[in-house]
């Protein structure tokens, strides 16, 4: 949770400084956090379904949901790395 605080402060500062490494730095953090509630609840999801929990469509939309937000992290970070390849190959 800490690092949810992390992520929610890093927009903030990044207004005062205008970073790049900022940005990237939220990218990183947020595709870690969100690597860490795969695990999570995947680990959920196999105590709710010994205990008897059976209601597997709400456990894919749980999984689903974090798949998404690894995914659209990983884009960001390959537009970004694609749009700095570019640039470097431009100035050469």
């Amino acid at each position: 949770m800490s690092l949810l605080t992390v992520l929610c402060l890093l927009p903030l500062v990044n207004l005062m400084f205008g970073s790049v490494l900022l940005v990237k730095a939220q990218l990183y953090i947020g595709l870690l956090v969100f690597c860490g509630f795969i695990l999570f609840d995947t680990q959920l999801i196999i105590e709710k379904a010994e205990s008897g929990d059976k209601d597997y469509i709400w456990h894919c939309v749980d999984l689903f949901m974090d798949f998404i937000a690894v995914f659209r992290k990983l884009m960001l970070l390959l537009a970004m790395n694609e749009k700095d390849k570019k640039r470097r190959n431009d100035s050469k």
